[in-house]
């Protein structure tokens, strides 16, 4: 118990889920009761008005029943309540409440009953005004020196004062160059009105000059004129404080000279009623609320400030006499007389922590219990220490991070993807030019074994794929509860996606404030990207995949795509993707292999995947353990270099209308310049066509922005099939090598760093860093080339010379036994040379003469097509 924390007499938590703000507190005596005793009136932005009058049997005692005289829901936000003598007639206080398009004044009363728990308050609408404009907040006073009545300001949304006369309204008034609200107040002793601008000015205008500056609501002039209406309002003083100001106060005291407080960000300031600075103080941290309160020393004021490190901390002008620990962050504070009890602190949060406390050191009264003394037995603590030596040395021996706790996770999500396509398309704005294009339906499950505090699902797949919602957001989930969300997933962009991966991912906080994560994958079908097709005859693209167990019928591992009524598809399948490009599968009748064809090298990547893992699950199935894929044909390097070439010309040119559009930009602005220049002059002079310039550097910069926007368009599709190919070679290079799990995963790291590619790191320096990398470490020939430093900066080559050649000169390494590792160990051990080099690497023929149904085409082996490239 520490004795710099704030006494609490007297608290309690408003409402649900409610919201405060700093309008929303006020104590007085409303209801009128003589007493003095002030009671605390608090609305939210609920609708909810409530009036306490806290008494507690003993400090720290919590609401009792009695405490809440009133409670009353309205139907719309409360944004401020103050008290004070609003009716005309009569001198009593009533309760002014501010909406965001109203203003109600009601009358407070209670009706003694016969005990004390008999006793009822009621709240009666005295008038209520309906507003033009949308409201901010309000002040209220004698405005004009008035003598017996408090008159109303409401400063609205876009910067007009509304004055209301009690039940009348009197004027509106713009406020000149506004653009956002501010706090605003009233001074009775100079009778204007205060307030911060946007400009982060304090600026001061008199009641007088307001009353007869032109009416806001007789003009027929523009909004922008309104808000330019400097001329007539002529604003008093101004004072430029540098920051946006969070409150402004004006105090009177008998013994302290009028002054006029503002709180900024980062400093408090004391102002003469003339605009002056009476002192500052710079504030170490970042305040919420203040109140100034008359002091005990004559010539000073005390002034509360709430920070938003939960502390109170009082200042006598700018010496800090006491801090005290609050149990909230309070966003408005106020001093009142609770139960003969003077100064009681009544703050408020934004969550509706409403508490009553005073400035105190009481003393703690724990007292710490005297400790048995007993004998030491030294062998029980030197057992002990034994084992807890033992417990230790084997905690240090595991390699889990994480506590055993983390291993049973606390929310798991799992998705599941439907094994049919939806019989209606969910496709939404797909760029896809065939006849329809299909969607599949995801259906994602979170169970929480804790309580999750914010759970945000995100959903991602890779471009050009897409889903129909990426992000949901949940209220808080309850141990052993879960929920379930459905969306659908399509193709959206005219091209192959280079993944047919999706992922979830859910963020959440633990109870104590811990940020977790929790994910999970899942793999769309081929359907949702082509369909069946007749198998072509001819393709400029062929691969062989090689296996170790007989081949499959198509019928087995392909049933979605094969008609079972039709026995011709049992070895050669046709694939037709949604853009229009086709592949053919081939199966051998009596070897074992399978052959890949297209006319395009990308599409042979998806196809060959989906081959892969269809056969590995199948043999899984069959429980058997050793089928393995290999690939002894030669890597298709020179077609990948193509595609290379391709997207490096497209971010060329991306680089070429950038220059070309920021000369035209620097063209079309030095123009206006000379038109504006001589558009200004008290004798114009002739244009001399620069009008026609303008217009045609204006068309050159929209063609050139055109064309800029369709290279980008180009750029992702040549980077999705760049992304294609390299899958496709990273798969034959981990076959043809039979690298382990750990070196594709290097394999994978290195030729695909980039999820997406931007002008400003690209996937050609990123890659070539990575390969020069591990050239000259596990790679390396001699210690000459592990001595060679690498460029710490990555910036767009010249030419893609450079990449083909290490591109080259990794596959010739891995060809000549070197082994990827990021170990030093590794590095520096040289690999033993094997004969050999990266050079076409002979694919042994095929024993039979695989023939497509219903036509003449065959499968030539490797040394016809070595003969025909050479024709």
């Amino acid at each position: 118990m520490s004795l710099f924390k704030a006494r609490d007499w007297w608290s309690t938590i408003l409402g649900e889920k409610e919201e405060f703000d700093q309008g929303c507190l006020c104590v007085a005596d409303v209801d009128n009761s003589g007493s003095g005793q002030d009671k605390i009136i608090v609305g939210s932005y609920m609708g909810y008005l409530r009036i306490f009058n806290p008494h507690p049997v003993k400090p720290g005692d919590r609401i009792q029943p009695e405490d809440l005289l009133l409670e009353v829901q309205l139907q719309e936000p409360i944004l401020q309540v103050e008290v004070g003598k609003f009716v005309s007639g009569t001198e009593g206080l009533h309760l002014a409440v501010l909406h965001c398009r109203k203003l109600c004044v009601y009358a407070v009363s209670g009706t003694l009953g016969n005990v004390e728990h008999g006793n009822q308050y009621q709240i009666k609408l005295m008038y209520e005004h309906n507003l033009q404009r949308t409201a901010c907040n309000m002040t209220y006073g004698p405005f004009g020196g008035v003598k017996g009545r408090d008159l109303i300001c409401i400063q609205s949304m876009d910067g007009m004062l509304m004055l209301f006369e009690q039940e009348s309204y009197a004027f509106g008034r713009f406020l000149p160059g506004f653009l956002l609200p501010g706090p605003l107040t009233y001074s009775s002793r100079t009778d204007s009105f205060i307030t911060v601008s946007s400009c982060r000015q304090v600026e001061s205008y008199k009641y007088h000059v307001l009353a007869f500056a032109t009416d806001a609501d007789e003009r027929q002039e523009t909004e922008q004129q309104k808000l330019g209406s400097g001329k007539k309002l002529v604003v008093d003083w101004v004072l430029n404080i540098g920051e946006q100001a969070l409150d402004i106060c004006v105090v009177s005291f008998n013994q302290a000279v009028s002054s006029v407080f503002v709180l900024g960000e980062r400093n408090f300031f004391c102002l003469k009623d003339n605009g002056q600075i009476r002192f500052m103080k710079k504030l170490d941290y970042s305040p919420s609320c203040f109140i100034p309160y008359c002091s005990v020393k004559e010539g000073t004021i005390n002034t509360l400030i709430g920070n938003h490190s939960k502390m109170l901390n009082v200042y006598q002008d700018v010496t800090l006499k006491w801090a005290t620990q609050l149990p909230h962050i309070p966003v408005s504070v106020k001093v009142a007389n609770l139960q003969g009890l003077k100064g009681v602190i009544v703050t408020l949060s934004d969550i509706g922590h409403l508490q009553c406390s005073y400035l105190g050191t009481d003393p703690s009264l724990f007292q710490a219990p005297q400790v048995d003394s007993r004998e030491i037995n030294y062998e029980e603590f030197d057992a002990e220490m034994k084992e807890l030596q033992k417990i230790i040395k084997e905690a240090t021996k595991t390699q889990d991070t994480l506590p055993k706790s983390e291993k049973h996770r606390d929310l798991i999500v799992t998705a599941e993807v439907s094994p049919d396509l939806d019989a209606e398309s969910q496709a939404i704005d797909s760029e896809v030019k065939a006849e329809a294009v299909p969607s599949v339906t995801v259906k994602i499950k979170i169970q929480s074994r804790v309580t999750a505090q914010k759970p945000n699902l995100a959903v991602c797949v890779q471009a050009p794929l897409a889903v129909t919602c990426d992000q949901f957001v949940f209220d808080d989930l309850e141990p052993d509860s879960s929920e379930t969300v459905v969306l659908s997933v399509f193709l959206k962009g005219n091209c192959s996606p280079s993944e047919l991966e999706g992922y979830c991912v859910v963020s959440y906080n633990t109870p104590t404030g811990i940020p977790k994560v929790a994910q999970c994958n899942f793999r769309l079908p081929l359907r949702l990207i082509c369909f069946p097709a007749q198998p072509s005859k001819a393709a400029n693209h062929k691969l062989t995949i090689d296996t170790n167990k007989p081949p499959i019928s198509f019928l087995t591992i392909f049933p979605d795509f094969v008609d079972s009524s039709e026995d011709d598809q049992a070895n050669v399948l046709g694939f037709e993707f949604l853009t229009g490009s086709k592949t053919t599968l081939l199966a051998s009748k009596t070897s074992q292999r399978y052959r890949i064809q297209s006319d395009q090298l990308e599409d042979l990547w998806l196809i060959t995947e989906e081959l892969t893992l269809r056969l590995r699950e199948h043999f899984k199935k069959q429980n058997c353990k050793d089928f393995a894929c290999t690939f002894s044909g030669s890597i298709p390097l020179q077609e990948y270099f193509e595609l290379i070439d391709r997207h490096f010309e497209l971010r060329l040119n991306a680089e070429k209308f950038q220059e070309l559009l920021s000369e035209r930009a620097v063209q079309f602005r030095a123009i206006e310049r000379r038109l504006l220049t001589r558009f200004k002059d008290k004798t114009p002079a002739p244009l001399q066509h620069l009008d026609t310039l303008l217009e045609g550097t204006f068309r050159e910069v929209i063609a050139l922005a055109d064309a800029a926007e369709e290279n980008q368009a180009n750029m992702f599709q040549a980077f999705t099939k760049l992304k294609s190919a390299t899958h496709l070679v990273i798969m034959l290079i981990s076959l043809w090598q039979k690298l382990s799990t750990d070196q594709v995963a290097i394999l994978e790291a290195t030729f695909l760093p980039l999820a997406e590619d931007t002008q400003e790191l690209g996937w050609e320096e990123t890659v070539d860093a990575a390969i020069s990398y591990l050239l000259r470490t596990c790679l390396s020939k001699s210690s000459k080339e592990q001595a060679l430093t690498l460029s710490s900066q990555l910036c767009m080559p010249k030419d893609t010379s450079r990449l083909k050649k290490n591109i080259t000169l990794f596959c010739d390494r891995l060809a000549k036994g070197g082994r990827l590792s990021l170990s030093t160990e590794s590095a520096t051990q040289q690999a033993a040379v094997m004969p050999g080099g990266c050079t076409t690497i002979p694919e042994s023929d095929l024993e039979e003469k695989m023939a497509i149904p219903g036509s003449t085409a065959t499968f030539p082996n490797h040394g016809q097509i070595a003969k025909q490239k050479s024709k």
